[in-house]
């Protein structure tokens, strides 16, 4: 019976780089200078901290920028509040998206059942597994997927005939 995998990663080898790219872009440029603008990927996510908000959104907007460039979906990272810490600086976390929670994968198979297609949809942990007997209900599944534009970036992975 054929099958397939919706998952939700986030290549983290390219948001390494693109953190990268933006501190050596932040470091090199003048609007940035005396300000100590940092941005670190931590296990968790990553922090952007500089000495006003204004120069942490212009810093976000670098992030975000190398992001895109590296086919990083901004879906893949959440949070971003600019909040004053000691000394006058301010900071913003992100926290990086892995994974398709429950509630997410509940409405993702509901989503499913509602195209009224011949195929079934099961959640597994942090990943929904669509299986039929068509092939090409399959794919008429994944093409509503793309269309739905939904809340976090999705792969279709694990393609089994």
């Amino acid at each position: 019976m054929p099958s397939f995998d919706i998952v939700s990663q986030v290549d983290l080898q390219e948001v390494r780089n693109a953190v990268d790219q933006s501190m050596r872009e932040v470091v090199n440029r003048y609007d940035f200078k005396g300000t100590d603008t940092t941005i670190a990927l931590a296990d968790d996510g990553i922090t952007v901290e500089s000495a006003t908000d204004h120069r942490v959104e212009a810093a976000i907007d670098v992030l975000k920028t190398k992001l895109v460039k590296r086919k990083v979906s901004l879906k893949a990272i959440s949070g971003g509040e600019i909040k004053p810490v000691g000394g006058g600086r301010a900071r913003a976390d992100f926290t990086l998206n892995q994974g398709i929670s429950q509630d997410d994968a509940r409405a993702l198979a509901k989503d499913i059942r509602d195209m009224k297609l011949k195929v079934q949809a099961q959640i597994q942990g942090d990943q929904l597994r669509v299986q039929g007997k068509k092939r090409d209900d399959l794919q008429a599944v994944i093409a509503e997927i793309k269309a739905l534009d939904f809340r976090v970036p999705l792969q279709f992975v694990n393609y089994r005939d």
